[in-house]
């Protein structure tokens, strides 16, 4: 059985997720704005690595988290030809900001890892407008029951998309709660930007998968 200090512990990380729930997607909007806006207060970096030449817009830099076990390195959705690293982040000031290499994916340390029992894995990535593509940018494109594959340090883990939604920012706080929750069953979430108006992102793509069954 757990002592007192063990599940004081574990009611400190709920408590520090739950809060931080609550504001990550209003914080993953404000990320996609900061991309090209200039990343304005904050540290910027520029994207070259995923394609010569594809833009020369500042992003914000994201927050490493440790590795860890269970942590996972990448992810693959086989129907739009999308393999992508994995790296952990943080969420400062309850802001999201994936990796600023759009090539690169950021999974919410903070929050459920893949395979856990309980909670949503939050997995985020930039959208590149006009100046080509980031690894999530076509996950709107995705249907109910397309393979999503998820790998980690030591194990395979298959997911089966479940819905695709396109949220506006003010719809999309209201849903957080739901869509981010580390309390209910376990799911996949990915989560972008969309609808570039000239000067911001005014949507976000969400898709939320379940596991596969296991193979009989």
């Amino acid at each position: 059985m757990p002592d007192q200090g063990t599940r004081s512990g574990r009611n400190q990380r709920r408590l520090l997720q739950a809060s931080l729930v609550a504001a990550l997607a209003a914080g993953l909007l404000l990320a996609g704005q900061a991309y090209r806006a200039g990343g304005e207060g904050g540290p910027t970096r520029r994207a070259t690595s995923y394609a010569a030449g594809a833009t020369s817009s500042p992003l914000p830099t994201e927050v490493r988290a440790p590795w860890r076990a269970g942590s996972p390195r990448s992810l693959r959705l086989p129907t739009l030809g999308v393999t992508a690293p994995v790296v952990p982040v943080r969420a400062p000031g309850r802001t999201l900001i994936p990796p600023s290499d759009p090539a690169t994916l950021g999974w919410w340390a903070d929050g459920a890892r893949p395979g856990a029992p309980r909670g949503s894995v939050l997995i985020a990535g930039h959208t590149v407008h006009g100046a080509g593509k980031g690894a999530l940018e076509d996950i709107g494109r995705l249907t109910p029951g397309a393979p999503v594959v998820v790998t980690t340090a030591g194990s395979t883990l298959r997911y089966v998309v479940e819905r695709v939604q396109v949220f506006d920012k003010a719809t999309l706080s209201t849903q957080a709660a739901r869509l981010f929750r580390q309390d209910g069953p376990p799911q996949l979430v990915l989560i972008t930007c969309a609808d570039w108006d000239g000067s911001r992102f005014l949507s976000n793509v969400v898709v939320v998968a379940r596991r596969a069954p296991a193979a009989g």
